[in-house]
């Protein structure tokens, strides 16, 4: 039995949905074993474990996991240890401490590196003695067998064994899309010093022939899904380390015409050297890039022997516009000798640079790595639960900030960078296309799923609802910014949103948005319109004075409640509000205001029914 435990936070939780680690091993052992089942915890039932344990009765659990999900990992060891179970544990976690591991007694063995060919002879040999790329436990003793040759032909390797999977994936965001993984090769030649993969991969890259990656893509999007519309996140950490095998790829998959959107993790300075290779891709649909920016600072990139520039960095986003793609990028704050200023500049630099998406965590010393080596040498680490490894979390010493200032800087940056203007810029890059203009229901819908997935991804369980309010309102108002009213006066949000409905009924309006915390204004978002446009959207501290037509967001204490802080609670609540705020103006006998409220509700409501019409 293979399972993947839940707990898996941080951004690494964002980008990575499914075990495909689990389905590459399953894939390896299936003809030399009985039976083989996978779980994905997070999708089963709390408490089922023994169930399944009893069901299946395997003779072996193996669990993959990262630093976030060690305690649940070595719960389920624990489970199984129980019921008089062998265990073994696999994963970059693992491979990184695997004496940590073997000194609790539910954990018998570990694998490091890869694992399809280990986790195969061991499971015919019966014993871990001898196999390579095993660390064992034997009379107290701890046992590491030499480690196993990098696997060099990658084409030999089963594909990962998606008919196993209890459940279909699907992405909160990506409606209408189911959503698969696929590795089109493994490892990077890159040497950053906070990066886990050369510890697993050994600094090398090893590639599949383009042949045998479309003919994976054919049984996923065939088989697996029987042609419906899909998202594919391309799981390599450098899939532009070869671009003449990307190239080759994208002439194959075009004479395909699969409806297929591909998400792919790229180094910056492989992209600006092949420009060509990057339209090929935009008109394949591998669209989405996402490239480790790090930052602003050509100190820190030179520290952490990223191996870019700034100007790299520019290009390459320039390069990914030019074509309709859509340029994402990672940001690393609390390095050493970085101050708040500069860490309050990340945001900025990430829109000045033309990013379409962003996401900001917090260095995070992983074991295995370089950077943990020097931070632990130096005794600065202090946090020694690896729940809190997940990117969100400050885990060791600052010179400059302490940990919760650096947490909060973190929150600071999500809300500066994600304002209004940023999802409008991406819709204008994306239209180069040639996609239509996107509703303004299925705008706000698509907004809302994104904002509650970032929410998701940026706190672990562990947040207390203290630290919750202090992160809302720390988001909340580092949105207020000057410069969304300047970037959404160019932009001109009516040309890349259809909002004609909606402007020609409501009309010359001055349109507040407010979002208070115990009824005190954090801050105000601000529309202003015409029957045919939409001027600008301005965000403000506080609330102003003037406004033709006010909606409040009203917050409390009770709504970061774990009892009540549910989505769906929160929507009835807003819901009941907005319909109190519609007729308000009304009690006050302020009939021009209540006209002007109706009008906001006549053309919400009739741009929703039409688009719901539409979609028939």
């Amino acid at each position: 039995m293979l399972v993947k435990p839940e707990g898996r936070t941080g951004i690494g939780f964002a980008l990575a949905l499914i075990p495909i680690g689990l389905e590459y091993i399953a894939a390896s052992i299936e003809d030399v074993v009985d039976e083989v089942n996978m779980l994905d915890m997070l999708h089963e039932r709390r408490n089922s474990l023994p169930q399944f344990l009893e069901s299946f009765s395997p003779d072996l659990v193996g669990i993959s996991m990262s630093a976030t999900e060690h305690q649940n990992g070595l719960s389920i060891a624990l489970a199984a240890k129980n019921m008089g179970i062998m265990t073994v544990l696999g994963g970059y976690h693992p491979t990184a401490i695997p004496d940590e591991l073997l000194s609790h007694k539910q954990v018998d063995m570990v694998v490091r590196g890869e694992g399809e060919l280990t986790m195969r002879e061991l499971i015919q040999r019966g014993s871990p003695e001898g196999v390579l790329g095993i660390s064992y436990k034997e009379n107290g003793n701890v046992i590491h067998n030499p480690d196993r040759p990098l696997i060099e032909d990658l084409d030999t390797l089963p594909f990962p064994a998606r008919h196993l999977r209890r459940h279909k994936y699907v992405s909160p965001i990506l409606k209408g899309r189911l959503v698969d993984e696929i590795h089109t090769s493994r490892g990077c030649w890159g040497r950053c010093t906070f990066c886990c993969e050369p510890c697993m991969s050994r600094g090398r890259q090893r590639f599949r022939s383009p042949e045998n990656v479309i003919k994976e893509i054919e049984q996923i999007y065939n088989v697996i899904h029987e042609r419906k519309p899909l998202s594919i996140l391309i799981g390599d950490p450098n899939f532009m380390g070869d671009a003449k095998r990307v190239d080759r790829l994208c002439d194959l998959l075009s004479e395909l015409k699969l409806d297929i959107v591909f998400q792919a993790m790229v180094r910056a300075d492989s992209m600006v050297r092949h420009p060509k290779v990057i339209k090929k891709m935009c008109d394949n649909n591998i669209i989405h890039f996402c490239m480790g920016i790090e930052s602003p600072s050509l100190k820190d990139l030179n520290t952490t022997r990223k191996g870019i520039t700034t100007e790299i960095q520019k290009n390459a986003i320039q390069l990914i516009r030019e074509f309709g793609g859509v340029a994402a990028g990672t940001f690393v704050i609390g390095l050493p000798d970085q101050t708040e200023e500069e860490i309050k500049y990340f945001p900025t630099f990430a829109k000045e640079i033309g990013l379409m998406s962003a996401t900001f965590g917090i260095a995070t010393p992983f074991p295995g790595t370089e950077f943990y080596t020097s931070l632990e040498r130096e005794g600065l680490i202090f946090e020694r639960n690896w729940a809190k490894y997940d990117e969100n979390s400050s885990v060791f010493k600052l010179s400059e900030i302490n940990k919760q200032r650096i947490e909060e800087l973190r929150t600071h940056c999500l809300g500066k960078f994600w304002t209004p203007d940023t999802f409008v810029n991406r819709l204008a890059v994306e239209q180069k296309r040639g996609i239509e203009k996107m509703s303004l229901p299925g705008f706000v819908a698509n907004r809302i799923a994104e904002l509650m997935f970032l929410a998701k991804a940026g706190f672990t369980q562990q947040v207390s609802s203290e630290s919750m309010i202090t992160h809302f309102k720390v988001f909340v108002g580092a949105m207020a910014d000057s410069r969304v009213e300047e970037n959404t006066r160019k932009l001109g949000i009516h040309r890349v949103i259809d909002m004609s409905r909606f402007l020609a009924i409501l009309g010359p309006q001055t349109i507040q948005l407010t979002i208070r915390y115990e009824n005190r204004p954090l801050t105000s978002f601000i529309m202003e319109t015409t029957r045919n446009t939409v001027e600008y959207i301005r965000i403000i501290s506080g609330k102003q004075d003037k406004a033709t037509v006010n909606l409040d967001l009203d917050f409390n204490s009770n709504h970061f409640n774990g009892h009540n802080s549910s989505s769906s609670k929160l929507l009835n609540g807003f819901v009941q509000n907005y319909i109190y705020q519609v007729l308000k103006p009304l009690t006050k006998g302020d009939i021009q205001g209540t006209l002007n409220m109706l009008k906001f509700a006549l053309a919400v409501y009739i741009e929703f029914i039409s688009t719901k019409l539409a979609s028939f």
